[in-house]
């Protein structure tokens, strides 16, 4: 008996990977374009939910968490700061890390932010049931292995 995956021929309309390069592309697009409205982009979104949800990380458990290099981390990390959104604290056990928290600005955006992020995923989960939708985001939970 063969797999569901290994009876398919791969027309792109079949691959799970091309259709969530494509829907991924199409949410950041349309995300992009709300955060812009706000003085932000797709580049700090991660970053900024992450803190959203837990103050007080280190830059190296938001690598982690955002899934970026830790490069990318410090230059986000730097356009935060700038923007006055996030600060750098000291570490309390350890000399060489910094503790990353959002400032009251930082904050304050939570909520219209997240408005714009419930308002984007609601653009694309409307096309289906609320049945489907919630199988959908089950289904890719289990797939990702988060769930």
């Amino acid at each position: 008996m063969t797999s569901y995956a290994e009876d398919l021929i791969l027309p792109r309309h079949n691959s799970l990977g091309w259709l969530i390069a494509v829907l991924g592309k199409q949410l950041a697009e349309d995300l992009d374009q709300r955060l812009k409205t706000m003085g932000l982009n797709i580049g700090v979104w991660p970053t900024l939910f992450a803190l959203w949800e837990e103050e007080g990380l280190t830059q190296t458990e938001l690598a982690e968490r955002c899934m970026t290099a830790h490069y990318t981390t410090t230059r986000t990390l730097d356009t935060l700061e700038k923007m006055a959104l996030v600060e750098r604290r000291p570490h309390p056990t350890s000399r060489r890390a910094l503790q990353i928290y959002l400032t009251q600005q930082g904050k304050e955006l939570r909520h219209s932010v997240l408005q714009q992020a419930i308002a984007c995923n609601k653009q694309y989960l409307d096309r289906l049931s609320q049945e489907e939708a919630q199988t959908l985001i089950q289904l890719l939970n289990k797939a990702a292995g988060t769930r």
